[in-house]
């Protein structure tokens, strides 16, 4: 069994190349840390990134929210994934993402804690997101315009 030193150094190196390489694969993953100089198998390392929290986005590894990281900067590291928005009644918002993208985006939509957002569903490439009345889903509109740089071209009904 490996010593906790040795696990930190290979989680900590994981961390570093996944914020500096586009990862899309294990395999590859696997080759950069051997490269490195750690011993490791592909398991090992599936084990490393379930650990420590690293999801799959779209095409590529990427590593969780630290709580040093803002959210900004999470809604930036989301904003590729995200492909548009449209609203489908008073309470209901609609984004779509990249295939693969959207539980990622959903569970950043979630951490933001915005009281609008009464919840969320998530497929593989679509999130409806529910608000209370057609008031939040209006604030929530300009939350996630904000956040990920959505234009949002459709007439909403102002609230009664």
């Amino acid at each position: 069994m490996p010593s906790l030193s040795t696990t930190q150094s290979r989680r900590q190196a994981i961390a570093s190349l996944l914020r500096d390489n586009l990862v899309a694969q294990q395999a590859h993953l696997v080759d950069l840390l051997r490269k490195n100089g750690f011993e490791v198998t592909q398991s090992s390392v599936s084990r490393d990134l379930r650990d420590i929290g690293v999801a799959k986005v779209g095409d590529r590894y990427v590593m969780p929210r630290s709580g040093s990281e803002s959210p900004s900067d999470m809604f930036a590291a989301l904003a590729p994934f995200v492909q548009g928005m449209h609203v489908a009644g008073p309470n209901l918002t609609i984004i779509k993402t990249r295939v693969g993208s959207a539980q990622s985006v959903a569970q950043a939509i979630d951490s933001a804690n915005w009281p609008e957002e009464v919840g969320t569903v998530a497929g593989d490439d679509t999130i409806f997101i529910a608000t209370k009345d057609q008031k939040s889903q209006h604030i929530l509109i300009t939350h996630l315009q904000e956040v990920f740089g959505l234009l949002y071209s459709e007439h909403i009904e102002e609230p009664l």
